[in-house]
């Protein structure tokens, strides 16, 4: 008798109970950071991108950044991915993204505009082979934080043979040829999308990026902002930079 056969990747991303089994986690404690730059170097590594160290973790400038935020992505209480979203203003200028393409970025910056820059975005290499949806599940946060932050751009620096997946997923262009970021041994290029034109195109082929208003809330608002919030009142990290979460 033949077995049934396994569901399409598309049918598996769109299972309503993938994302009851995912914890997404703001990366606060010191233990939970290096857990993830431990994660990162494993991860960039295997795929060649950076060279053998003794300290085996990769970190940078932007991680205590007050714009960035670093997420650990769990399954039954494991670290499976993780990736960092940066919030980019005219204020507020701190990322890879900006550092590598500052004569693209600056100028658009300077007119006033919202970006989201995920960047660090790594998977287990081991626990990622027998989860096809991870990165999916993943880069949805980068999804969220453009609605919560209103952004007007969704940013990503990618390596030649990942374009195709942000072209698929978020619509995003080519903006810029690739550069060699410090510290990495392969060269990465700038895709952006402009999110009110993208998003009901991208949310009608994947809904399960769709998200509540309370969730990312609970994502990108600061632990001591909760705390010093009342519950009818949002107050957003930025609110001296002009950004307004979105509430619905």
């Amino acid at each position: 008798m033949r077995s049934a056969a396994r569901p399409s990747l598309a049918a598996r991303v769109q299972n309503p109970d993938l994302l009851d089994q995912v914890d997404y986690r703001l990366a606060e404690t010191p233990a939970e950071k290096e857990e993830i730059y431990n994660l990162r170097y494993r991860a960039y590594l295997r795929e060649g991108a950076v060279r053998p160290s003794a300290d085996q973790r990769v970190v940078d400038q932007f991680e205590d950044a007050p714009n960035a935020w670093t997420f650990g992505v769990y399954f039954h209480g494991e670290l499976y991915s993780s990736i960092r979203v940066s919030v980019l203003t005219s204020e507020w200028r701190m990322s890879p993204s900006v550092e590598l393409f500052g004569d693209v970025l600056h100028p658009q910056l300077d007119k006033g505009l919202i970006f989201i820059d995920s960047t660090r975005f790594v998977a287990d290499p081991d626990k990622a082979r027998n989860f096809p949806e991870l990165p999916y599940v993943t880069v949805r946060l980068g999804s969220m934080a453009g609605v919560y932050f209103k952004a007007d751009y969704g940013l990503a620096i990618v390596r030649p043979e990942h374009q195709a997946f942000y072209r698929k997923v978020f619509l995003q262009e080519t903006w810029c040829e690739p550069r060699l970021y410090p510290g990495l041994v392969k060269p990465v290029g700038l895709m952006a999308a402009h999110l009110p034109t993208v998003r009901e195109k991208v949310l009608a082929r994947y809904p399960f990026l769709r998200s509540s208003a309370f969730e990312r809330r609970m994502l990108f608002q600061r632990a001591n902002e909760r705390r010093s919030s009342s519950p009818a009142v949002v107050v957003s990290p930025f609110d001296h930079a002009s950004i307004v979460p979105q509430q619905s």
